[in-house]
């Protein structure tokens, strides 16, 4: 994979504007946080990111992929102040589980998501080279 970053953009913080890649494409459905069991066990922000991360990466695996394979991402949240007062531990989080890989992403606020306890759902595409 490689980052695009136009001449004279500013570096982005935390995520990528492009990707390019090449191989064998991975969809990985909108993942909330709860547990296997489907039981929210988290309550904040922060606990659900992590928990919606976990659940993404499992999905990945199964593919025989990890983080360093997340071409793109949204996000969809239900409460930007809830995101912006918990970034970081999102980002402690994020370094945790997906290191230094940034996919190009978007942060979409919503009204709310389907399981009225999810605070966050995240799409996931993931590209593994042939």
């Amino acid at each position: 994979m490689r980052t695009l970053l136009p001449p004279g953009w500013p570096r982005p913080k935390g995520y990528s504007n492009g990707i390019e890649a090449e191989g064998r494409i991975v969809f990985v459905a909108g993942q909330i946080g709860w547990t296997a069991e489907e039981k929210f066990e988290a309550t904040t922000f922060a606990g659900q990111f992590a928990q919606a991360l976990d659940n993404t990466l499992a999905v990945l695996r199964e593919a025989n992929a990890g983080p360093e394979n997340v071409a793109r991402m949204t996000w969809y949240i239900t409460d930007k102040r809830a995101y912006l007062a918990a970034l970081a531990e999102v980002g402690a989080a994020w370094r945790e589980r997906m290191g230094r890989n940034y996919p190009a992403m978007a942060v979409v606020e919503v009204k709310a998501l389907i399981e009225d306890q999810a605070l966050i759902e995240i799409e996931t595409t993931a590209i593994i080279p042939r």
